[in-house]
């Protein structure tokens, strides 16, 4: 279990994340579509996944912009959006914000992911939501990043998930 703030309140996660050098678990999330999508679905592409809590908080938003305008331009990379929103609220969010760049997943269904990744909050008041963290794969489905941000509040670190695609 990792150990994170939420507003300098303690919190705890179901597990850690997956390190630099670790294959990527597999995972199975829901599309805007409501389609399946696995990790494998993506194999051969760099994948950046922007987990958090709810697209529907100022951070989490912010993050799903940055890496949307940041994606643009980087060759063979796929972003992720992923939290335990439902794929009705991903949807909107993007029509909204005309995003192109970034592809909405929700662990909504099996939760599967969070616990994989170890990024399900177990305690606090967001306890069962996804913390906040980046994890970035390359081409092999081997880790090259991976952040979980230690305050809920505070934004990932774009620059250093982003060096290690260029």
């Amino acid at each position: 279990m990792a150990h994170i703030k939420l507003g300098g309140k303690d919190i705890e996660t179901i597990g850690s994340l997956p390190q630099v050098g670790d294959s990527a678990p597999d995972f199975e999330l829901t599309s805007e579509d409501l389609s399946a999508k696995k990790l494998s679905d993506y194999k051969g592409s760099r994948v950046v996944m922007n987990i958090f809590p709810s697209i529907d908080t100022n951070v989490c938003a912010t993050s799903v912009r940055k890496f949307n305008e940041k994606a643009t331009g980087l060759d063979n990379t796929k972003v992720l959006c992923i939290s335990k929103d439902l794929p009705f609220a991903h949807k909107r969010f993007v029509s909204e914000e005309e995003l192109r760049n970034v592809n909405n997943l929700s662990d909504f269904r099996t939760g599967e992911f969070g616990k994989k990744y170890g990024v399900e909050m177990t305690t606090g008041a967001l306890k069962g939501l996804l913390s906040r963290a980046v994890v970035v794969v390359d081409e092999k489905g081997k880790v090259i990043h991976s952040q979980l941000v230690p305050e809920i509040g505070e934004e990932p670190d774009y620059l250093s998930a982003l060096k290690t695609l260029l």
